[in-house]
């Protein structure tokens, strides 16, 4: 099993994932199961007379290329997107693919790997003992951030080792 290692002295930790998650749909699935089962057991806390949830979905990023190739299979251009949702990165890439006047522009027909794309969700947590952390998970890592008890670290560690069939390994 891959274990969570100590990036510095703030108590970071990251998981480097033995395979990328191999799709976004697998990515999004994991995400709304951390949201929506709250699996590190965090709690809602008041701030400034307001309740704040105690597992929060923050900082999103989606990113990948539409390729063209000519009838010889050979690259003649490319289309970097990035967006901040995996329903408006869905929505360019789409809409990329599907423009006649930039895939005859390009002089190539369009294609997405999504092998390539990379994912990113910040998500923040407001511990029982107060603390709060973040947990950043990527298509190829998550890590644990801004955190002080070493039990954070191994309630997620424990967590990733035995989620669905060892994806997070």
């Amino acid at each position: 099993m891959a274990d969570f290692v100590a990036k510095s002295t703030v108590k970071s930790s990251v998981r480097k994932l033995t395979a990328p998650l191999e799709s976004m749909t697998v990515f999004q699935n994991l995400i709304t199961d951390i949201i929506t089962n709250n699996p590190w057991g965090c709690v809602d806390y008041v701030s400034n007379g307001a309740t704040i949830d105690g597992c929060l979905k923050g900082t999103e990023r989606y990113a990948g290329k539409v390729v063209y190739e000519n009838a010889l299979a050979k690259t003649v251009g490319q289309i970097s997107v990035t967006a901040n949702t995996s329903a408006g990165f869905n929505t360019d890439i789409s809409t990329i693919l599907g423009t006649a006047a930039l895939n005859t522009a390009m002089g190539g027909t369009p294609s997405h790997d999504s092998s390539e794309d990379g994912f990113s969700v910040q998500i923040k947590y407001n511990h029982t003992n107060g603390e709060k952390y973040t947990v950043t998970v990527k298509r190829d890592s998550i890590t644990v951030s801004s955190y002080e008890a070493d039990a954070i670290v191994t309630a997620i560690e424990t967590w990733a080792d035995t989620y669905a069939g060892g994806i997070l390994a």
